[in-house]
């Protein structure tokens, strides 16, 4: 039955020229900042704030905080369905590669860093909403992005993913702003101060199902903690400069997108509860419509239910139940 579905990866440069495909959900951090008559200066600034992040955590025999370039890889999966040669666009996540521009390396980072799934857009967007529609109380269907999760494992796992990438993926998303976090005194060179979540999420929840864990570091010189999602061990299977790249592309995407946290004048103290209303931040020069983001997802959700859900409900379901066999 697994074999009813194979993933078809596609590699495209984000670099200032980047143009998002059709197939590229528009409310991804990468694709929203290439959007609107500002869109070159926009991604110009972003690779310049990744490239000064990432040298001023690799700080050794690095004197001048110029020594790295961070290379960035969409990495656009495809779901191919059966054998009528139908495809859906699954899963988009970033690769990073760092350039050491003293010994001309091209070194491999982590796949993972952003996570875009039209799945998901439909779980959260459509299908929660309608759930709790008319409904007393908040509540979560049983079966929450059980299927979500078994494609994500099966794209991890599966030969594609073996023959594109040497290592298990990493998501790093903004922690939630519903939870509070409390300092436990571990610290790492480079991921920094860990955290502890107080309760659960359910985004935590919904990682979960796709067999990833989390751990909550607050890098060096950062403001907030971040949420590194991971299926072996994060920091023994990682090299420094692999967590670099990762921290400094999404603490950029952060900055941008959740100033109010990631960009805050103060600093996550021993306890730390996220604000989206903090108005102790600063902006960068980078703009964007957080409001038609969410619209945005809405209405991608409703495009996943319409061309994927409802068209290959009796397939999708039989498949999940039986990875769960």
């Amino acid at each position: 039955m697994n074999n009813a579905f194979t993933f078809t990866i596609k590699h495209s440069l984000f670099d200032e020229n980047y143009n998002p495909s059709e197939n590229t959900r528009i409310t991804t951090n990468f694709a929203n900042l290439a959007r609107g008559e500002n869109r070159q200066q926009n991604l110009r600034n972003t690779l310049v704030m990744i490239d000064n992040r990432f040298n001023a955590l690799a700080h050794w025999d690095n004197p001048n905080g110029d020594r790295y370039s961070v290379e960035l890889e969409i990495i656009s999966v495809e779901m191919n369905i059966g054998d009528d040669n139908q495809a859906f666009p699954a899963i988009e996540i970033l690769k990073t590669n760092i350039i050491d521009k003293k010994t001309n390396e091209r070194i491999e980072g982590i796949v993972g860093n952003n996570f875009s799934s039209y799945v998901r857009d439909y779980d959260f967007s459509v299908r929660l909403l309608d759930h709790n529609k008319n409904q007393a109380g908040f509540s979560i269907p049983d079966d929450f992005g059980d299927l979500h999760g078994n494609i994500f494992k099966h794209f991890a796992n599966s030969a594609e993913y073996k023959a594109n990438f040497s290592k298990a993926p990493v998501i790093c998303l903004s922690v939630s702003n519903k939870n509070s976090y409390q300092r436990i005194g571990n610290v790492h060179p480079v991921l920094g101060i860990e955290y502890q979540q107080h309760g659960t999420s359910l985004t935590e929840e919904y990682f979960k199902k796709m067999g990833l864990q989390v751990r909550y570091f607050m890098p060096p010189n950062s403001a907030a903690p971040l949420a590194f999602y991971f299926s072996g061990d994060l920091l023994g299977d990682y090299s420094f400069v692999e967590l670099i790249a990762t921290i400094s592309t999404m603490e950029t995407f952060q900055k941008i997108y959740r100033p109010e946290i990631y960009n805050a004048n103060s600093t996550a103290g021993q306890y730390y509860q996220p604000n989206l209303n903090n108005q102790d931040h600063s902006l960068t020069k980078i703009v964007y419509d957080r409001e038609e983001r969410s619209q945005l997802a809405i209405e991608q959700g409703k495009f996943t239910e319409k061309h994927f859900i409802k068209p290959y409900k009796n397939i999708l379901e039989q498949w999940s139940a039986n990875c769960a066999v």
